[in-house]
């Protein structure tokens, strides 16, 4: 009988694997692989649905859990997002929210949906105290003094 080169993702380490063999996949230019990729992105889609945790976290708490699972430190989000070091740790110090470009990097990076990332929580930021989230953290100064 012959084994499966795939099978449902049973741990952490198999996802791992399944990602970033996908990752390799998703890069490469041959059409045969069509199938295969569409294979492990079933899997790994069941497996983030049945194991998702994202809900119950903001997106930075999100961030970081992600940077501690990858082995990833801030200066590395420097060419992922292609950000300076300054807006990096604004982000990561709740200063700063989350623009779109950053989401779709974060996500394509992460392979996690948009969604993760794409949720309201509150900034540390003098200039944005008044706001509830993020999602106006770009209002323009002049428009804040009403």
């Amino acid at each position: 009988m012959e084994t499966l080169k795939y099978t449902v993702i049973k741990d952490i380490k198999k996802y791992k694997k399944y990602c970033n063999i996908l990752e390799e996949l998703t890069f490469s230019k041959e059409q045969e692989k069509q199938d295969e990729v569409e294979l492990l992105t079933l899997l790994i889609q069941k497996w983030d649905i049945e194991h998702n945790t994202f809900n119950d976290s903001d997106p930075v708490k999100l961030l970081k859990n992600l940077m501690e699972d990858n082995d990833l430190k801030a200066k590395d989000l420097v060419s992922i997002l292609d950000l300076s070091k300054g807006t990096i740790s604004k982000i990561l110090n709740y200063q700063k929210g989350l623009s779109k470009e950053t989401i779709r990097k974060l996500s394509a990076y992460f392979k996690i949906s948009q969604e993760a990332f794409n949720r309201p929580y509150k900034l540390d930021n003098e200039v944005n105290r008044h706001f509830r989230n993020a999602s106006l953290m770009n209002t323009n100064k002049n428009m804040m003094k009403v």
